[in-house]
């Protein structure tokens, strides 16, 4: 090997350990900003009062196919939340698994809709309520959304 090929190759595998660390950091970042599913996306000093929050809609079959239709139509919930509302698998926060029974539990509607409304930070999940659908539209998606588990 001449002199170029050996600095070449030390610049390279220089590099490598550089990288590498950096995208470990960006994960671990990631992976940090919501350490469980479990945890709240609605900051802590709104938390209580969001919770509180109760849809101005009594469930109805009408406002569940309704939601249905936003939820696979113009919401594009569909998307990352997938036909049979599992979430597609992603890395770093995957889409939130509506058919998880104790999630479904622990999350409010007041939460769901504030969640609608500011997107959920550090995630993928954007906001949709007042760019892509109603708020109207957005009780009738969270009461879709409920039929996953069960509710």
């Amino acid at each position: 090997m001449n002199k170029k090929t050996i600095s070449t190759k030390k610049t390279v595998f220089g590099f490598l350990p550089a990288i590498a660390g950096a995208l470990a950091l960006s994960w671990q970042a990631a992976l940090a900003f919501h350490p469980s599913v479990y945890v709240p996306r609605v900051p802590e000093d709104q938390l209580e009062r969001v919770r509180e929050i109760e849809s101005p809609f009594l469930p109805s079959p009408e406002h569940v196919e309704a939601g249905k239709k936003i939820y696979f139509g113009k919401g594009l919930c569909v998307t990352c939340h997938s036909n049979n509302g599992k979430g597609v698998k992603l890395p770093g926060h995957s889409p939130r698994d509506f058919t998880d029974a104790k999630w479904q539990d622990l999350r409010t509607d007041g939460e769901l809709m504030w969640v609608l409304k500011n997107g959920s930070p550090g995630t993928g999940m954007p906001i949709r309520v007042g760019k892509v659908i109603t708020e109207e539209e957005g009780w009738q998606v969270i009461q879709f959304i409920r039929t996953f588990g069960g509710n």
